[in-house]
């Protein structure tokens, strides 16, 4: 639990700056939420994704717990690459946002399918995790395609 904790800090501190700065200026997709919803959402999916965790810790489940870190330092990585980078390199840093998030969906995908062999609950509370980032992997490749337009 103490790791999504992190994480979850990480991420807030990495997007401060950003939020406030050159991504409200930035063009976005029209279903782009408001801002306030990320902080709500994100909220919620990172106690789902601890208690998540926490069971595959009681499980003694070493595959789904590996690939449940590992998906959790690729989010980590996300939030600085896509807010911190873009004031530094600008667009690219968006594409390269997207192919984080790529990897990032494809590694809960695959901590999901690991863990219902373990632990169905521990799976199913990543379930609205992967939905959101599948939407906000839209959301990443809209704002690097407008990025691209600009």
């Amino acid at each position: 639990m103490l790791i999504a904790a992190a994480v979850a800090t990480f991420g807030s501190i990495a997007s401060i700056a950003g939020v406030d700065g050159w991504y409200a200026e930035a063009r976005h997709v029209t279903w782009t939420p408001p801002n306030w919803a990320f902080g709500v959402v994100w909220s919620a999916l990172y106690l789902l994704i601890a208690v998540s965790g926490w069971l595959l810790w009681l499980r003694r489940a070493r595959g789904a717990s590996g690939l449940y870190v590992a998906q959790l330092v690729v989010n980590s990585l996300w939030t600085p690459v896509f807010f911190g980078g873009y004031p530094l390199i600008g667009v690219s840093a968006l594409w390269i946002g997207f192919a984080v998030i790529v990897v990032l969906d494809l590694l809960v995908v695959a901590t999901i399918a690991t863990a219902w062999r373990v632990s169905r609950p521990a799976a199913l509370l990543l379930v609205p995790y992967l939905v959101w980032i599948l939407y906000a992997s839209t959301l990443n490749w809209g704002d690097a395609v407008l990025g691209s337009l600009s």
